[in-house]
C-alpha cells in the first residue's frame, strides 16, 4: 500500500501541472468504488458522463487495495464517489492524499443523518458502512449523487435529474416487492445468519433478526468459540438455512454447519448472496435492483 501511496503522490504532482480547463464537448470522468455506487451513478448520469469502476463482482471493499491501474483511473477522474465509513479501509489513504488536488472526492455515506446510521463499537467510523441494504437509504443517496453531478456538470442537469426520477420510481417499485415477498416469511422465522454482518440495514429494515458470524469487516476472524457460539444459537432457535456471501470465503460458514452437525442437527447452505458486491455484469445480479430482488428471494425461499 505504501508504494501505491508513492506512486499516487508522484501521479498528482504531475497531473496537477497537465490538468486544463474541461472542454464542453468532453463527459464528465466519474471513479466509483464500488459495484453498487457504480451502478446507481451509471443510472443516473447516463450517456452524459463516463463512469470507471474500481471494485468488480466478489471483490471485497473491507480488503481491496489500490494497483497502479486504479491510481491511472482516479488522477484523470473528474470525481470520485466512494462509500465512506471506512468501507474502503485500504483506500482511505489514497482519498486523503487526493483532497488538497483537483479531484473531488465525495463519501455518499456522509450525505445520510447519522441519527439513521447503525452504530458499532468494532468498526473505524462507529457505523456500519453497509448502507444499501434499505432501499430508502438507497433513494436518499440517489438525489444526494444526482445534486452533486448537477453541481459538478450543469450543463447536464436536466439528464441526471430525469434520469433520477426514473430511477427513484424504480426503486419504489421494487421495495413493494420486497415487501409482498417478505411478508409471506413468517416472523419467527426471519433469522438471517450469514458469513459476516453485513445485513443489519436489511435487517432493521424489513424486520430480520441478522447474525453474521464476522464482523462488519471482513478483515476481522471469527474464532472457534464465535463458531460454536452460533451454532448453539441455531439449534436453539431451529434456524432452517445459513448463508454464504458472494465476496466472502465460503469456508467459514461451511465450518459453522459442521459444528452444527457435529451437535447432531443439521443446518442447510441456502444458497450464496450478494453482500459486499454485486453480480457479474450482464446478469440481473449485476444491478442493485436485481442484488436486492434475488438476495430476497434467495433467503425467503430457504427459509419458509
Amino acid at each position: 500500500m505504501k508504494k501505491i501511496i508513492t506512486i499516487l503522490i508522484v501521479a498528482l504532482a504531475l497531473f496537477s501541472c497537465k490538468k486544463g480547463v474541461k472542454n464542453e464537448n468532453q463527459k464528465l470522468n466519474v471513479v466509483t468504488t464500488t459495484s453498487m455506487i457504480t451502478d446507481l451513478v451509471k443510472n443516473i448520469g447516463g450517456d452524459a458522463i463516463e463512469v470507471q469502476g474500481l471494485m468488480g463482482s466478489g471483490i471485497d471493499p473491507h480488503l481491496y487495495k489500490a494497483s497502479e491501474g486504479d491510481v491511472t483511473k482516479l488522477v484523470n477522474a473528474d470525481v470520485i464517489f466512494y462509500n465512506g465509513l471506512h468501507l474502503e479501509g485500504k483506500l482511505v489513504e489514497v482519498f486523503e492524499k487526493m483532497e488538497h488536488q483537483d479531484i473531488k472526492t465525495i463519501a455518499i455515506g456522509e450525505s445520510l443523518d447519522k441519527s439513521t446510521l447503525i452504530g458499532s463499537d468494532y468498526f473505524a467510523s462507529n457505523y456500519d458502512p453497509h448502507i444499501w441494504f434499505n432501499v430508502e437509504n438507497w433513494k436518499l443517496i440517489t438525489t444526494f449523487i444526482t445534486n452533486q453531478l448537477v453541481t459538478i456538470d450543469p450543463k447536464n442537469a436536466n439528464v441526471f435529474k430525469a434520469n433520477s426520477e426514473t430511477y427513484l420510481a424504480k426503486l419504489s417499485k421494487l421495495e413493494d416487492r420486497l415487501q409482498k415477498t417478505i411478508a409471506t416469511l413468517a416472523k419467527e422465522k426471519r433469522i438471517l445468519v450469514t458469513a459476516h454482518d453485513a445485513f443489519s440495514y436489511f435487517g432493521q429494515a424489513y424486520e430480520f433478526n441478522v447474525v453474521g458470524l464476522q464482523g462488519l469487516s471482513t478483515a476481522t476472524e471469527a474464532g472457534v468459540q464465535d463458531v460454536q457460539k452460533l451454532a448453539n444459537f441455531i439449534i436453539e432457535k431451529e434456524v432452517k438455512a445459513i448463508f454464504v456471501e458472494s465476496s466472502v470465503p465460503k469456508r467459514t460458514i461451511e465450518a459453522l454447519q459442521a459444528a452444527v452437525k457435529s451437535k447432531d442437527h443439521e443446518v442447510a447452505i441456502g444458497g450464496t448472496l450478494f453482500s459486499d458486491a454485486l453480480g457479474n455484469i450482464g446478469s440481473k445480479e449485476g444491478t442493485y435492483i436485481g442484488m436486492f430482488e434475488y438476495n430476497v428471494n434467495t433467503i425467503v425461499n430457504a427459509l419458509k
